[in-house]
Parts: structure tokens; sequence; C-alpha cells
């Protein structure tokens, strides 16, 4: 129990630390906006470069099979330190260089050697409780995407602070990795056939487990990018200016998306108890009524704006590790790493779009109601994870629970 939970406490301070990267330059985005020093769509750019940086990353790992081939802590620290390196780059070109562009999509391929890694060991050590398990990491996945915007309100504008403390942060995930044992469930595969991957992704249960991720991905990365730039608004157009704390966008949203790691937590601990299908259905349902009504909630002044994007802060993730619990559960041992990539190879590339897609909502509907679109994900998900409750398959999510 000891040696399980060191390994435990330091897979999810590495994946903390490492995630920092994935937004540490998306959490500036809003204030150089605000300031004029980039344009909207530059913003949107920068930030769906690292999502197709991420697909290209994982289609790559996948058809190598490398999370499942090579030693997942070799693989995570050499992928942190290629990270911090391509991110500290951007200190040198700054935000208005093509290059940028670049830099960020290879911050994201980087990427996909450490979340789906991150998981396939924290998976090894699951026994009853993989839900718990991988809700924690996914909760550590949530601060680490957190913590830039934190760092963006300490430091103001002074967006080379909140870039270079990223870049520190990985570097020590990439030294505290090392310290890590793997678990009695962790299995790797010497011999990789792509067919095998090919024909695991065919069965009923996992296509439906993974539609109900599409469904949740849809919403979850266009929330968090535009959520900052949204509160920006949301908070002046509800007379924040009269309270400084809450006032204060970047600290709000750093608020807001650490909120979930809390979602993560609860949501493990309640889908192993109670089943998969149960806890996600119920999640994705309530971050789709946050999302189709926050615009709305301007109206009723900050404190109940903030009330209702923490909410969202919490649905929005909680459901995430379940979907990933699902795969390593329904997925043969020796393919766990690259089921997992798969998935959040499918689910980043339909994040690139509605990233994307979001500029233009916003233009055509206002900020008032461009979150509503958001919530078409969850509803199409709520369906798809119903329906693999009736599967038979379904008796092998946590523990016969569904």
């Amino acid at each position: 129990m000891k040696e399980k939970t060191r390994s435990i406490s330091f897979i999810i301070a590495c994946q903390v630390a490492a995630m920092t990267l994935w937004f540490s330059a998306s959490a500036a985005v809003p204030n150089l906006i605000a300031s004029g020093h980039i344009t909207g769509q530059q913003g949107s750019l920068l930030t769906g470069a690292v999502q197709l940086g991420f697909v290209a990353g994982t289609l790559l790992s996948a058809f190598l099979g490398l999370a499942d081939k090579l030693d997942p802590r070799r693989l995570f620290a050499l992928s942190a330190v290629l990270g911090s390196s391509a991110n500290a780059a951007i200190l040198v070109t700054g935000f208005d260089h093509p290059a940028t562009v670049v830099l960020r999509f290879v911050t994201g391929m980087i990427m996909a050697g450490i979340y789906p890694v991150g998981m396939k060991m924290a998976a090894g050590w699951a026994e009853r409780n993989m839900g718990l398990m991988i809700g924690a990491l996914v909760g550590a996945l949530t601060m680490g995407s957190a913590l830039p915007h934190l760092f963006t309100s300490l430091s103001d504008l002074n967006w080379r602070i909140t870039l270079g403390t990223a870049s520190l942060c990985a570097l020590l995930a990439a030294a505290g990795i090392r310290f890590v044992k793997l678990g009695p469930r962790h299995q790797g595969t010497v011999r990789f056939l792509p067919i095998d991957a090919v024909s695991a992704l065919r069965r009923r249960a996992i296509l439906l487990a993974n539609a109900g991720y599409l469904g949740h991905m849809w919403e979850l990365y266009a929330m968090w990018a535009w959520i900052g730039a949204f509160l920006s608004w949301g908070l002046r157009a509800s007379g924040a200016s009269a309270f400084p704390v809450v006032g204060d966008a970047a600290l709000m949203t750093f608020i807001v998306v650490a909120s979930g790691a809390i979602g993560c937590l609860l949501a493990g601990a309640l889908a192993d108890r109670f089943g998969r299908t149960t806890i996600t259905i119920g999640a994705m349902a309530a971050s789709g009524a946050c999302a189709a009504t926050i615009g709305l909630a301007v109206d009723a002044g900050p404190f109940f704006l903030v009330f209702v994007a923490v909410v969202w802060g919490v649905t929005v993730i909680a459901d995430s590790a379940q979907f990933s619990a699902a795969i390593a559960e329904l997925s043969e041992p020796r393919l766990v790493g690259t089921m997992l990539t798969i998935q959040t190879c499918l689910g980043f590339l339909l994040t690139f779009v509605a990233i994307q897609l979001m500029p233009m909502v916003i233009g055509l509907l206002t900020w008032k109601y461009a979150f509503t679109v958001l919530a078409i994900g969850p509803f199409l998900g709520v369906m798809a994870m119903w329906r693999l409750r009736q599967e038979a398959d379904a008796l092998r999510l946590a523990n016969g629970r569904r």
C-alpha cells in the first residue's frame, strides 16, 4: 500500500506539473487580446494548434503502439523535457511570430506522451477503484490546466512569467516521474499490430463509450478555451468592477477551471459505487444545462454568474475520467495504453472543430447565447451512455455496476 500511495502521488504531481504546458500560452491569450497584442482569430489559432498537435501525436503513438511498447516512465520524462523546450522557445519568438503556432503544435504533439501515458500508469494500480484512480489523474490534468490562469492573474500581462513557470514545472515532472513504480495491473506488449486496435474499436460497447466521450469533449475544451474571454466580458457587463476580487477575470477563470478537480474526484468515487453510465449521464446533463444558460446569468449579477460558472467548471470535467476508466475496463489489458491514446485522439480532433467554431458563433449569437451550441455535445453523450447501459458488456464497468 505504501508503494502504491507513493507511486500514485508522484504520477498525479508530475501530471499536474507537465500539463501546465498545455494551457500556458492559452491562459495569456485573453489579456493579450484585450491589450491588442493579438487578434481573437490569432488567439483561437494558437489554442487550436495545440489540439491538432495532440491529435497528430496520438495518431503516431497509437499506430506505433508506443504507450504499450515502451516504458511509460521514460516516454513521459522525454515528452516533458521536449515539451518544456518547445514552450520556453516562445519566450524568444513572442506571440506575434509565425513560428509560435508551430511551437504550440509541437507542444501539443509531445503531450501525447504525457496525458494518456499517465492514465495508463494510474490504471496499472487500480483494483476496485478504477474510476477514482483515473479521476484523481484527470483532476491533476484539470489543476495543471488551471494553474497558468493563476500565473496570469498574479503576473498581470507578463506572459513570460506564465510560460517560464510552466516550462520549469514540466522539467520537474520529468525528474519526478522516475520515482514511480509500475503497478501490478500494468501490462505491455512486445508485438503490436495496428489491426488489433482497429478490431477493438469495432466492438459496440467501445464504440458507445467513445461516442459518449466525444459528446463530452465537444463541450469541454471549447469551454476551457473561451471561458476566460467570456468572463472578461461577463464580469464587466454584470457590474463586477465594484468588487475587485470577483472582477479579476483571470483569477475567476482559475477558480472555475480548478474547481473541476473536485468534480473529478467526487465523480470517480461515486462512479465506482453507483456505476460509470449513471455518473456520466448525470454530469453531462448538469454541464449541458450550464452551457445553455450561463449567458443569461450575467443579468443576475457577478456573484450569480461566478456561481454558475463554478458549477459548470465542476460538472464539465467530472465525467471525463469515467470515459477513460470505461475504455480501460472494456479493453484487453495489453492494449489499454493504445486504446486510451486512440480515445483521446478522437476527442481532441473534435475539440479543434469546436474551439475554432466559437469565434463565428460568438459573432452570430453574441456572448449571451454562444455557449448554447456546446450543450449539443452533452445531449448526444447522454444518449450514447444510456445505450451503453443496455449492453451486456456494460457489466464489465465499475465491477458490474454499469
